[in-house]
């Protein structure tokens, strides 16, 4: 299905500091976000799907898809609007199996190397990451900065075709205009959105920097 990836918010507990993440959940599709995930490594699987449950009521009337990442079961037992899944997560074809064709279902994309298995799944978008350095997450990897990232986004082209290919890892208002140009249709942030006060607003900004990007690609293109 269609998935719209222009800022895609990953609410987690460990930036929630206490915080309702439903209630920043809101917020952040109250300035703009256009998808939202949760990602809660940590917390048992009752608690996350109790978590998910209540972000999927906040969410309720917005038209904004909740993902889970990692696990498919949460997803199942919350009613949410489908997966994120990495590499070494349930496979995607097993994922779609279980969740059913209107599930939406993204992949992170690290390396080149991964694309043959992304493009035999029926996947909705996948991300490219990460790209800068982040202290939300632990990756092994070096970042791919924006020239790893403008090269992967083309060989993902090749492979996948029009498929929605999103940014991660250490994006904020200052530089999502360089992701978008380096081939990036969307950004997904964590820090940048949930870490201060004014969710709906720094969702504001970002949402504002990402589309200003965007149109001067089609200009640029045109």
């Amino acid at each position: 299905m269609s998935v719209d990836i222009t800022l895609y918010g990953i609410v987690d507990p460990q930036i929630a500091n206490g915080r309702s993440m439903a209630d920043m959940a809101r917020a952040a599709v109250e300035g703009g976000a256009t998808l939202i995930q949760l990602r809660a490594k940590a917390e048992t699987t009752r608690e996350m799907v109790r978590e998910a449950r209540a972000i999927r009521s906040a969410l309720h009337g917005t038209n904004v898809p909740l993902l889970i990442n990692d696990r498919v079961d949460v997803a199942l037992a919350s009613g949410a609007d489908g997966v994120h899944l990495g590499a070494d997560d349930m496979k995607l074809v097993d994922a779609r199996r279980l969740l059913g064709p209107r599930a939406i279902i993204g992949a992170t994309l690290k390396h080149a190397g991964e694309l043959p298995e992304l493009a035999s799944a029926k996947i909705d978008y996948a991300c490219i990451g990460g790209v800068f350095p982040t202290a939300h997450k632990d990756n092994a990897d070096a970042p791919l900065g924006l020239d790893g990232l403008s090269s992967l986004r083309q060989a993902a082209a090749r492979v996948l075709g029009a498929l929605p290919i999103g940014a991660i890892a250490g994006i904020t208002a200052a530089n999502a205009g360089s992701v978008i140009a380096a081939g990036a249709d969307g950004v997904a942030v964590i820090g940048a959105l949930f870490g201060g006060d004014d969710i709906a607003a720094a969702a504001r900004d970002l949402r504002l920097s990402v589309e200003t990007a965007l149109s001067q690609r089609v200009v640029e293109s045109g």
